[in-house]
């Protein structure tokens, strides 16, 4: 399952974020750094990810 979610990270970063942590701070911080570069909210999504 976590290959999906970091397929689905590489596409849209948040969606990765939602599937793993649901609508909780993480959440809203990746869809920041999203916000702020594609890269840093990808490399905190994979992060999130590869953490659990």
């Amino acid at each position: 399952m976590d290959i999906i979610r970091i397929i689905l990270s590489v596409l849209i970063p948040p969606l990765g974020v939602f599937l793993q942590v649901g609508l909780g701070a993480h959440f809203w911080i990746n869809i920041l750094l999203t916000l702020l570069g594609y890269i840093p909210g990808l490399i905190h999504a994979i992060y999130i990810i590869a953490r659990r």
